[in-house]
């Protein structure tokens, strides 16, 4: 099969990566400078860079897809770090847009005084409380707040004091930082400021957490409701006074589950160029039923 010049350079460049003593993801291989028609060079300054929350990163990443088809862009997704890595890559200027599915604090525009943080808000989730196959078939099917606070402050460790079987917990905490649990602390604590400090298991994005949730006995975690497909991890309803409330679309949809949550892709200032671009694709409606098709609810379909 005959190659391009541009198909050559680009072959070459990742055969020497391969064969480098350092591995680059596959992901950035599109970050490698080509020769362009002209003669001239693409220089991976060129790109939309995306970095940022795992849970708006299936928006993003599927959108950046037809973007590129479409209409030719460059457009780099990451994830590094959640929705704090994602502030922090926009803050210190190596990406233009961020993923957050946690709100701006007035912390994080103070540590970025030179950032115009401007959230446009595409969709809503939730977090919700996961549980493994073992812990839902043995009867615990929902929480309290009081009874999370136990587990997470290490006074209850036996699925037996909470109606389950004589089983540990197995709790995965989520990376402090990351949008999920900014918004868990906050049920629990009022602020993720007054939550204590923890040593269990840590746990990144969504697809690590369900798998860890998934493999191991006794497990519990947080999640985004999307990932909570209740054959690999079964979300548990919460107790609200004398009222159980489930997370699901409804719920959700309506402000009654206490943990749903807004995604943003957050920029520095109104967006132009490729950044705007992006962004209204995303707020279309073609960019909404890519909202929709990941599990989330459409900014249409919120009834508040």
């Amino acid at each position: 099969m005959r190659t391009t010049g541009v198909s050559r350079v680009r072959l070459l460049a990742i055969k020497a990566i391969r064969f480098s003593r350092f591995r680059i993801p596959v992901a950035c291989l599109a970050a490698i400078p080509v020769v362009a028609c002209g003669g001239g060079m693409i220089e991976a300054s060129d790109s939309l860079r995306i970095n940022g929350s795992t849970t708006v990163n299936l928006v993003a990443a599927e959108a950046a897809e037809r973007l590129r088809a479409e209409q030719g862009m460059r457009i780099l997704v990451d994830t590094q770090g959640g929705s704090s890595g994602g502030i922090a890559m926009l803050g210190e200027g190596r990406a233009e847009i961020g993923m957050s599915s946690k709100a701006l604090k007035e912390s994080d525009r103070a540590k970025y005084p030179g950032v115009d943080f401007v959230a446009h808000r595409i969709g809503e989730d939730a977090v919700a409380l996961v549980v493994s196959a073992d812990v839902w078939e043995s009867g615990v099917r929902s929480i309290s707040r009081e009874d999370m606070r136990a587990v997470y402050e290490g006074r209850v460790t036996n699925w037996k004091a909470l109606g389950g079987a004589d089983q540990r917990i197995a709790f995965f905490n989520k990376e402090p930082g990351r949008g999920t649990w900014e918004v868990f602390a906050k049920w629990l604590y009022g602020s993720s400021k007054e939550a204590p400090s923890v040593s269990f298991p840590e746990v990144g994005g969504n697809e690590e957490t369900r798998n860890k949730v998934s493999s191991t006995l006794g497990a519990l975690s947080q999640l985004s409701y999307s990932w909570a497909d209740g054959a690999k991890a079964f979300p548990l309803a919460l107790m609200q006074g004398d009222v159980l409330v489930a997370p699901s679309p409804v719920t959700i949809a309506a402000g009654t589950y206490p943990m749903s949550r807004p995604l943003f892709l957050l920029t520095d200032g109104l967006p132009t160029a490729n950044t705007k671009s992006f962004v209204e694709f995303v707020l279309s409606p073609p960019g909404q039923e890519l909202v929709r098709k990941h599990g989330y609810l459409a900014l249409d379909d919120l009834a508040r």
